[in-house]
């Protein structure tokens, strides 16, 4: 398995304000998305990647959000393993991006 492509929150923030189209996977639970979402992400919780994995474009650089990195970096090796090898961890994740960007509504 090759390693999983990194992203930061200072370049994912400077791409989407350039109007650039990045498909964004947020893979939190429930609970945890209604704190706030990264504007245009979809939601899709890490456990219902499998059962959902017709709803990720594998032609699109995707990048794949949870709260600190770790969860959103499994998924990228899971997809990997089934042969779809679109997915960027979000460096960081949610933690990082409300450092930037305050608390999200």
């Amino acid at each position: 398995m090759q390693p999983v492509p990194q992203m930061t929150v200072d370049t994912l923030k400077a791409r989407l304000n350039n109007g650039e189209a990045i498909q964004l996977i947020d893979v939190r639970e429930h609970e945890e998305v209604a704190h706030g979402i990264i504007p245009g992400a979809k939601h899709i919780p890490m456990n219902d990647i499998p059962n959902r994995i017709d709803e990720i474009d594998p032609n699109a650089e995707t990048i794949f959000i949870c709260r600190s990195g770790y969860r959103s970096e499994r998924v990228c090796e899971y997809l990997q393993q089934v042969g779809i090898d679109c997915g960027i961890n979000l460096e960081g994740g949610m933690l990082a991006w409300t450092e930037i960007e305050g608390p999200i509504a």
